[in-house]
């Protein structure tokens, strides 16, 4: 008996590429994952942090932050498009800045001095742990060794990114009232630059991504990045803890209650 090979097999339809709005929806369902319900981050939200133990995320968030940029260069060293390229680098910019004190890096340090760090507490790195430099690293190692289709995917925790920035000015406008106001500008800025970046990433992970293997990859790499976001996160909880201390004489220092004073 004749095969009709117009009939498609089992293995054609497994391995059929994902539409469009099905592809779109495996990738916002892994905001189930994303690193705002980390107790951690939970805590923050409440209100639980002690200074000691904002300082401890400022300072090793930073060297996430500062990363960056590199994480996206290497997305365009393996993107033989250049219009995606002329596109692509304007994220460098945003956190490199254009010139001195500008950038997304910038706003993190005068955060930073806003929470009592020096700048050089930041730049000199001392302060992180090492399951954080661990997970960094193997989020860079992931924008190098994939495509840059899947790649690109992986930025795409910023789908979920200004939910969390709304709730976490809000947090600290309300539980940590010793953060001047101006130390807020990085969160304010990525209320609407997360909201462009995640439109231009899922447009490029949707239209690039057109194979069954790809989307896969596309959507496992994203998930790597929420495991990446939360193990941060582990690796700051348990070196600070995520709590007032449970000695009730323990202090914790830092700068004096109420907001006030310029920015850097």
């Amino acid at each position: 008996m004749s095969v009709n090979r117009e009939t498609p097999t089992w293995n054609d339809l497994i391995d059929a590429p994902w539409d469009r709005a099905a592809l779109e929806a495996q990738l916002r369902d892994k905001g189930r994952t994303y690193h705002d319900k980390h107790p951690f981050h939970r805590a923050m939200n409440d209100g639980l942090l002690t200074r000691a133990q904002i300082r401890g995320w400022v300072a090793n968030r930073f060297h996430y932050q500062r990363n960056i940029p590199i994480k996206d260069a290497a997305i365009l060293s393996n993107c033989p498009d250049h219009e995606v390229r002329r596109s692509w680098v304007r994220r460098i910019l945003i956190h490199d800045g254009q010139g001195p004190g500008e950038g997304g890096i910038e706003a993190w340090l005068r955060l930073g001095k806003a929470v009592g760090l020096a700048r050089e507490d930041l730049l000199d790195e001392r302060l992180v742990v090492s399951g954080v430099r661990s997970a960094v690293e193997s989020y860079v190692r992931l924008a190098r060794d994939e495509p840059w289709p899947v790649a690109v995917a992986s930025s795409l925790t910023e789908l979920f990114a200004p939910d969390l920035m709304a709730e976490r000015i809000r947090a600290f406008e309300r539980y940590y009232p010793w953060v001047p106001d101006w130390g807020l500008d990085y969160f304010r800025g990525r209320l609407v630059q997360a909201r462009v970046d995640s439109d231009e990433g899922l447009e490029l992970t949707l239209s690039r991504c057109t194979t069954r293997a790809l989307q896969e990859r596309a959507v496992a790499a994203l998930e790597q990045k929420c495991r990446i976001l939360w193990l941060m996160l582990d690796a700051i909880m348990a070196a600070y803890g995520a709590g007032p201390a449970k000695d009730p004489l323990a202090v914790d220092d830092g700068p004096a209650a109420g907001r006030g004073g310029g920015p850097p």
